[in-house]
């Protein structure tokens, strides 16, 4: 009995760990012009020069209603250009439920294109908050004091 129970931990306690490890940081970015909470996952966001990928997701309140049926939430796998103040989307899913098991709509960009990003909306909120972080970045890289050469 006891190598049962002991089996069964070992089975049971790296899987539950390995669930908590995987699940998301949702940071809350701010809310857009129509009142929705916008959200960055922290694990997602990868910096190449002046491109940021992330993961960002938008809570609807109330949901919004369409002839899909009612679209609860969204998370959207976009690139950011800061320098052109840009951003290309490259996959959109939209929730019909709380807990976005229920996928209402899902679109899959082939070859994303770079587009303004609009006041107001998730994707000015986004790139805001991502390329804000990459100047706090550069300002506080060259505070840094320098090691300078003895001239000897």
């Amino acid at each position: 009995m006891r190598t049962l129970v002991l089996a069964l931990l070992l089975f049971v306690l790296p899987t539950v760990a390995g669930a908590q490890k995987a699940q998301k940081k949702w940071t809350s970015i701010g809310k857009t012009a129509s009142g929705n909470e916008v959200f960055v996952d922290a694990r997602s966001v990868k910096r190449t020069g002046n491109l940021v990928a992330a993961t960002v997701r938008v809570v609807f309140t109330p949901p919004v209603q369409t002839r899909m049926g009612a679209m609860m939430s969204s998370r959207h796998l976009a690139t950011f250009d800061c320098a052109k103040k840009a951003l290309a989307a490259k996959e959109n899913v939209y929730y019909g439920d709380a807990k976005e098991t229920k996928v209402v709509d899902r679109k899959v960009n082939a070859i994303p294109g770079y587009g303004p990003a609009l006041g107001g909306t998730m994707g000015a909120l986004a790139l805001e908050h991502l390329c804000a972080a990459r100047c706090r970045q550069r300002f506080f890289a060259r505070m840094v004091p320098r090691q300078v050469a003895d001239p000897q």
